[in-house]
């Protein structure tokens, strides 16, 4: 395997992806159309809209930015071409996690090598993955600060997880958890919380171990909560649930890039990092893949229990000189308001109401009209 070199960056750039599930206009059901929209698009954004391991859904990736407002800029302007394709098309855009009812077994593999390579090694692991993510990737100066950053942002992965949550519904049922998609994740062999890491050094052994070993034949078979990636020079966080909104895309992007500017900071002055229990981690994001903002996490400097709207008060108001370097305050300041807005919280209060899944998709999807 060729040596991993990490591509410096030398200011906190923002590169954002967003899995959007297609759906039947009429029907609500998941559509395998992913080859329709990109004949249908406009040119400008072949380079930006890519299909994904099922025909029912797609990823849209900004440029790289350089603020979080840029990042809104950038996706609304696709966002607006896209749904007008969609449109034309019959079919629409749905924000969420997983689908309410529409079933993994009917879905269909998008036509790649790759993909089908990767359906007969994992089998049914591969074929369950109709599960859509938000992925943030932030801009670091070096390969061995990348891997300070993975380290010490694993205690708040929890908290991001829990604001992002929006996959309760998994065959056509609630499963009783605001994650499920992050369940679902968990059955990749390289996917979950990742092994504590000292330096790039060290990470780049693994990486070597692993495909030396057969274990993985790629690079891009790594899919952790959180990862640095050497391409792009960033440290990438991948536990988030797709949000409901692009108002809430852009809330967490911002939190997310305060939270690597600070920690990135601490590193380059010094600061001692506090210990704390991987075990600690892993049951906090149980929890808030079970209980979404409902869920009270530990934290891990003085082992109470805090609700997740204390956790998020307390780490914006941190973060607050930060954001204002970055020029994010007001997107920072929106993240206090996701805890009583989730995605989860939103399908689960339409269920409650109608004991409709299609009514939940129908709802969800007006609740999007205006981007």
């Amino acid at each position: 395997m060729p040596a991993l070199t990490f591509t410096k960056n030398d200011k906190p750039t923002l590169g954002v992806e967003i899995e959007l599930q297609l759906v039947d206009a009429k029907t609500f059901e998941l559509s395998p159309s992913i080859e329709r929209v990109l004949a249908a698009m406009p040119q400008d954004l072949q380079s930006c809209v890519k299909p994904e391991l099922m025909q029912s859904y797609l990823e849209i990736n900004t440029g790289i930015c350089e603020t979080v407002g840029d990042v809104r800029k950038d996706l609304n302007g696709s966002l607006t071409k896209l749904n007008k394709t969609c449109d034309s098309l019959g079919l629409k855009l749905l924000w969420a996690g997983t689908h309410p009812f529409s079933s993994w077994r009917r879905q269909r593999i998008t036509v790649n090598d790759r993909y089908y390579q990767l359906v007969d090694l994992m089998q049914d692991v591969a074929r369950r993955l109709v599960t859509f993510g938000l992925h943030v990737h932030v801009g670091v100066d070096s390969g061995d600060k990348a891997v300070m950053v993975c380290d010490r942002m694993l205690r708040h992965l929890p908290l991001l997880l829990a604001l992002s949550a929006n996959s309760p519904f998994w065959e056509a049922r609630p499963t009783g958890l605001h994650s499920n998609r992050s369940k679902i994740m968990e059955m990749l062999p390289t996917a979950g919380l990742p092994h504590q890491m000292r330096n790039w050094s060290e990470y780049v052994w693994l990486i070597s171990h692993l495909q030396d070993t057969g274990f993985i034949n790629t690079i891009r078979e790594i899919w952790w909560d959180i990862r640095p990636h050497h391409n792009f020079g960033t440290v990438e966080i991948r536990i988030c649930d797709m949000p409901a909104s692009l108002d809430q895309v852009v809330a967490i992007t911002a939190l997310v890039q305060c939270l690597v500017v600070a920690i990135s900071n601490q590193i380059d002055q010094g600061t001692y990092l506090s210990e704390y229990h991987p075990m600690i981690i892993q049951q906090n994001k149980w929890r808030a893949t079970r209980y979404g903002a409902k869920a009270k996490l530990v934290n891990s400097d003085d082992y109470k229990q805090y609700t997740v709207q204390e956790t998020t008060d307390r780490l914006v108001e941190r973060l607050l000189p930060t954001a204002e370097a970055l020029g994010c305050v007001s997107e920072l300041e929106a993240v206090r308001q996701l805890p009583a807005n989730t995605g989860a919280e939103q399908q689960l209060k339409l269920y409650e109401e109608t004991y409709s899944r299609h009514e939940v998709v129908r709802q969800m999807l007006d609740s999007n009209q205006s981007v």
